[in-house]
């Protein structure tokens, strides 16, 4: 869990780094395509300004995807290089305060999410997976040519 204490906060802003184990992000993710499998990467700052948190800095995550054209397996980085989360502490949308802890995964989760591939590419330009040439069409159809042609 990556969570901050408010008591931390108070005289001045905290930094944080370190790696979120992918099993406490609980991604849930049902596609077959993309798998995250290592842990996610951070490094931010965190801050008390009047009656909200302010987090700002990097997260980063590798993911094993599966190309949608050609079903080449390939790592992709996922990266919010200029991550920002606002947390209110007050009024109808504030965030759970416990034990004067606050947890941010919830909130990670949910921006790493957003950042995935829909449909993960290994390039750009990727042709798809290779098509069966006319030759090989003939080569394929010829052994059933040959038994059609038995007279029994």
């Amino acid at each position: 869990m990556l969570s901050v204490n408010l008591r931390h906060l108070e005289p001045h802003e905290i930094r944080l780094q370190g790696e979120l184990p992918v099993e406490e992000l609980d991604l849930n993710l049902d596609d077959e395509m993309i798998r995250a499998e290592r842990p996610l990467h951070y490094d931010m700052r965190v801050e008390k300004i009047y009656h909200a948190i302010l987090a700002q800095g990097r997260l980063q995550i590798s993911l094993e995807c599966q190309c949608v054209r050609c079903l080449k397996s390939f790592q992709k980085e996922l990266v919010l290089e200029h991550w920002t989360l606002h947390l209110p502490l007050e009024g109808e949308g504030k965030v759970a305060v416990d034990n004067d802890c606050v947890d941010l995964t919830p909130f990670v989760r949910e921006d790493i999410l957003l950042e995935f591939p829909q449909h993960p590419l290994c390039k750009p330009d990727c042709g798809g997976l290779k098509k069966i040439s006319q030759k090989n069409r003939e080569e394929n159809k010829s052994a059933w040519a040959e038994l059609n042609k038995l007279k029994l």
